[in-house]
């Protein structure tokens, strides 16, 4: 068989769920409103995988501009703590195993196909029933991979907004910090149309009790 047809059959499949980056993201999509993302649904999701979150440390990182730059940063100081470091980011240059990485390592094929196909099944009737999304999908199995390796720590960059984005499921005792980085008028429409609605919606990650680090 062809060593690269489990993963050209992994893309496919996750093709069929719906991809609001080629699509384009509806208006007021990542507000914390009736108009946003309905977050119980990734929530749902994540507990029919196990609830692995609640299992990591993570660090939760939003803004407009330098998440990826930040998340990289975070990723390199901590590994020469001698950490073991999952990072999760969003969009990706050649391949969709570069947003999820252990050690600055992207996921191999074989093991993202793994991944998929262990949890088909899930996905599959979280699909029918709730309509998760490819951006759903990717970002919970990227905590389910980083709880079945064992990581120290997860960085996870947030994808749109904050308060409605899919990476906003982890718990206060799993939060290890939230960082907001700069904010620019980027996404108006599907953050509420002002930059106020967008500092709202980035702001959202933020939980009662934990710390948070704003780097302009």
């Amino acid at each position: 068989m062809d060593a690269q047809e489990p993963m050209r059959s992994t893309l496919k499949y996750l093709e069929k769920f719906t991809n609001y980056e080629r699509k384009g993201v509806p208006k007021g999509a990542g507000t914390n409103s009736d108009e946003g993302f309905p977050l119980r649904r990734m929530e749902l999701l994540m507990q029919r995988l196990g609830d692995p979150v609640s299992r990591l440390k993570v660090v939760h990182v939003a803004g407009t501009k330098g998440k990826g730059s930040v998340a990289a940063l975070l990723g390199s100081s901590l590994r020469r703590a001698q950490l073991r470091v999952g990072t999760y980011t969003s969009p990706h240059f050649l391949t969709v195993r570069e947003r999820i990485t252990i050690d600055g390592v992207p996921i191999s094929p074989e093991a993202f196909a793994a991944l998929v196909a262990a949890h088909r099944s899930v996905l599959d009737e979280m699909r029918d029933l709730e309509g998760v999304t490819h951006f759903e999908v990717l970002t919970a199995l990227a905590f389910k991979h980083f709880e079945e390796e064992g990581v120290d720590i997860a960085i996870m960059e947030a994808g749109l907004g904050g308060a409605r984005d899919a990476t906003n499921v982890i718990p206060p005792q799993s939060l290890l910090l939230a960082v907001i980085t700069a904010i620019h008028e980027e996404h108006l429409e599907a953050l509420g149309g002002s930059l106020e609605a967008i500092v709202h919606a980035k702001c959202g990650i933020i939980k009662e009790g934990r710390p948070v680090s704003f780097r302009a």
